[in-house]
């Protein structure tokens, strides 16, 4: 968290910043800068697939057979996750935790972060099959007034 911020605020506002600031070392920081370029590059030119927040909340409701994966880093999914979520350090445990043909939903911190667009597009590109982004996050979750889990949930 910047020097300058309130503790009081919640810890994924900073998290995207975090993922390329002094709590990764240099291995992260280049894996992200290239992550961020690709996305940059891939997005525009790849439809990516979305659910509401209506429609996940449901899902989770209903409790449906599908994993939920929170993009960000692993300080912030201790801190504060959607209830359910899942979250891979690396690409190898994202390989090992999740199947081809499985129902997916990424998401991360809000729809400027762009955690959840780079996880979506190397999945999409590494044959999974049934990927949608959740674009509006934590900060659209919270919003709505549902709950979090984690260190730092209220």
């Amino acid at each position: 968290m910047p020097d300058d911020a309130d503790a009081s605020e919640t810890p994924w506002r900073y998290s995207c910043d975090t993922l390329g600031g002094r709590f990764a070392d240099l291995t992260l920081r280049v894996m992200i800068a290239s992550l961020v370029s690709a996305v940059h590059e891939e997005v525009s030119g790849l439809d990516i697939v979305t659910i509401s927040r209506e429609e996940l909340k449901t899902k989770l409701d209903r409790r449906d057979d599908f994993r939920l994966v929170m993009t960000l880093n692993e300080w912030a999914f201790e801190a504060q996750h959607i209830p359910g979520s899942l979250h891979f350090n690396t690409p190898a445990d994202y390989a090992a935790g999740l199947g081809l043909n499985e129902e997916i939903v990424v998401y991360c911190s809000d729809p400027a972060c762009v955690a959840s667009r780079a996880v979506y597009t190397a999945l999409v590109e590494n044959g999974y099959t049934n990927v949608r982004r959740y674009e509006g996050g934590l900060s659209d979750w919270v919003d709505a007034g549902y709950s979090l889990e984690g260190t730092a949930a209220e």
